[in-house]
């Protein structure tokens, strides 16, 4: 694999609560120089972003209900990120909802976000690490039912990150309808190579530029 191609799949991110705007414009020219597939940020910086990207390849990405989940205003979220020039969005699943069985109220938070992007390609994360095998089957499957483009392992600041084990469950789970995109904890190259070959299509990465100029070309 190429620098290139490994870029493409790799979201380039940089969500600590005390970044700066010249990281999140450092950020951005980075993904712009190396091809990533998008620069995600927090909300507050979208529009930033947004206006350091536009003519570029990267799309700005934005985290709704970012870190618990536990947010009950994700749909306008969504809609603010939008309107100030996000092209993806990457929502936290209610995972307290799914623990309690309540897969109504876990299917409508992600409709309700899903319908409010108009058309912007939606990430579920399910959080992996607080889950069950079970739980984690079945919430792939809501987010499938719910009109999610993806799932996504993890937010990197709860317990822990992706595993190759979660990415091919997940991959089982919603097979080719869905993307899988593996977060948190990927800070090499064979960290990245092996959530590729285990089945996701796109890689959470804060380590992004260290781990692309480590293939030799």
């Amino acid at each position: 694999m190429t620098r290139d191609e490994l870029a493409s799949f790799i979201d380039h991110t940089l969500l600590r609560p005390e970044a700066a705007r010249d990281e999140i414009i450092k950020l951005c020219r980075e993904a712009a120089e190396f091809g990533f597939a998008s620069a995600c940020v927090n909300p507050v910086w979208v529009r930033t972003a947004a206006e350091v990207l536009e003519g570029c390849r990267p799309v700005t990405c934005s985290v709704i209900g970012f870190p618990l989940g536990a947010s009950t205003v994700m749909p306008r979220e969504a809609m603010a990120a939008i309107a100030d020039g996000a092209g993806e969005l990457d929502m936290v699943i209610p995972v307290g909802l799914l623990k309690s069985g309540m897969d109504r109220e876990v299917s409508a938070t992600i409709g309700a976000v899903v319908e409010a992007s108009s058309g912007v390609p939606v990430k579920v994360i399910i959080e992996t690490c607080l889950l069950t095998d079970s739980e984690k089957v079945r919430a792939c499957r809501i987010a499938m039912e719910s009109g999610a483009s993806w799932v996504k392992t993890s937010t990197g600041f709860s317990s822990g990150g992706a595993t190759v084990e979660d990415v091919r469950l997940m991959r089982e789970a919603v097979s080719d309808r869905l993307g899988v995109k593996a977060s948190g904890g990927i800070r090499t190259l064979e960290d990245a190579l092996g959530m590729l070959a285990a089945g996701a299509g796109r890689l959470g990465c804060s380590r992004s530029v260290q781990i692309v100029r480590s293939i030799e070309e």
